[in-house]
């Protein structure tokens, strides 16, 4: 409030408000949601499934460290030795350190399911793209390549492939992200048929926005939910296909250790340690378990039932 004197000499208050100052960004109302990564912590079996990967990737990286025992040492003398202070999982047919060959293993099991995913990714998430926005010809003709795939078993398609390119880790990686792609595809083009019908897509396209621009800011950041998904539960399925081709000679070659061919063994000599089939069996089970617990949970936090 101000004071003024007036032209009869008189004293006059004013009653405006004076000039309000600012208020900062910091005391503005935030939002009360918690952040998706802080949504997926909350939830415990998300949260085991998180640091149990975190476990395997530690492994991974510092498996020369870890492992008390070269992966590939032979001790014939020492063959199907008992669990014990020296072999904490005991040994193979070959004398070889089980526990050693498990933590090595666990980099097979992380780089194996990217290398498929990055095929599957790269062949069936533009596809889906360009058939959500764009319809007509490249639609029909991409639908039905993907039901063709869809028909086979990717188990069945991974084997012709691997028949043709050779057996190996990556050959037979590649193979399983080309059956991973139709799903990809499916799962990518049905979202973004749903987003090509919104408002800001027609805006976009009226004010002149290349198509790239199109896909890779208005599309991408709005199908993520469900690619995000996807991706994780492909995570789990892309390491039990390497597991069962690695099985079946397949996959991983001797003498690099994989939990597949570690099974394999154990198979092979059932009778002579019948616990070896134990570590790569619960390493592949709680892995795989965790990639589906990841995906789930994922799920949840973008459908709003990891946010109350």
């Amino acid at each position: 409030m101000t004071t003024t004197v007036d032209s009869t000499g008189s004293q006059t208050s004013d009653t405006r408000p004076g000039p309000t100052l600012p208020v900062s960004s910091s005391a503005s109302t935030r939002d009360p949601r918690p952040s998706a990564w802080g949504a997926l912590i909350r939830q415990p079996a998300s949260a085991c499934a998180l640091v149990f990967l975190g476990v395997l990737v530690i492994a991974a990286i510092g498996a020369p460290w870890l492992a008390p025992y070269d992966p590939a040492a032979q001790d014939i003398t020492n063959r199907f030795a008992g669990l014990s202070a020296q072999h904490w999982l005991g040994t193979d047919e070959f004398g070889r350190d089980v526990a050693s060959r498990i933590i090595y293993a666990a980099r097979v099991t992380l780089v194996a399911p990217l290398i498929a995913l990055l095929v599957g990714v790269l062949l069936g998430v533009p596809a889906g793209l360009m058939s959500g926005v764009r319809r007509g010809i490249f639609d029909s003709v991409a639908n039905k390549v993907s039901d063709t795939f869809l028909s086979i078993p990717a188990i069945v398609l991974a084997l012709a492939l691997v028949a043709v390119l050779g057996p190996s880790l990556v050959n037979a990686m590649i193979a399983i992200g080309i059956a991973f792609a139709p799903h990809l595809f499916r799962v990518v083009r049905s979202a973004t048929a749903v987003v090509a019908e919104e408002t800001y897509m027609s805006s976009a396209e009226a004010i002149g926005a290349s198509l790239p621009r199109q896909l890779f800011v208005h599309v991408l950041p709005n199908i993520r939910a469900p690619l995000l998904v996807q991706v994780t539960l492909l995570m789990g399925f892309a390491l039990l296909a390497e597991a069962s081709l690695s099985f079946l000679g397949l996959g991983v070659q001797p003498p690099e250790a994989s939990w597949g061919s570690m099974l394999k063994s154990a198979y092979e000599n059932q009778f002579d340690a019948p616990f070896a089939v134990v570590p790569p069996g619960i390493a592949l089970v709680l892995t795989i378990l965790s990639f589906n617990v990841l995906g789930d949970g994922i799920r949840d936090v973008f459908s709003g039932g990891g946010t109350k």
